[in-house]
């Protein structure tokens, strides 16, 4: 799979000049086989370095290598995926401090996305 399309690679690097601000992870990675999200904001002009959440037992923000993501080799001749049903919705501090109380990146997705919905009795 190509984790990154043009669109979202001009979305991280317009982002990357933007440094400092909150901004909504364009593009979620995930291992298909276990542990590891990442969610990413930014991309440095090097094309390698991207900056977000990266949850790979207990979620941090920071940089990591988008050449390293590629080359991760799983068992099954698989590799990281890109979710392509991915919307970001919130701002990265919003990711972050859900994934720290709730553990990580899947289960505060789940918290997030369920407490936007909106109610269905009518309160």
């Amino acid at each position: 799979m190509i984790l990154l399309t043009d669109d979202l690679l001009e979305r991280l690097l317009a982002n990357g000049r933007d440094r400092g601000a909150d901004h909504v992870p364009v593009v979620k990675f995930f291992n298909p086989l276990g542990e590891g999200v990442w969610l990413a904001t930014e991309l440095d002009a090097d094309g390698d370095t991207l900056f977000g959440l990266a949850d790979l037992g207990y979620p941090e923000l920071g940089s990591f290598s988008l050449d390293e993501l590629t080359s991760i080799t799983l068992p099954f001749g698989m590799g990281i995926e890109r979710d392509i049903l991915f919307t970001g919705d919130f701002p990265i501090s919003v990711w972050a401090e859900a994934a720290r109380k709730a553990g990580s990146i899947r289960a505060a997705e789940r918290i997030l996305y369920r407490a936007a919905q909106p109610r269905r009795d009518g309160a």
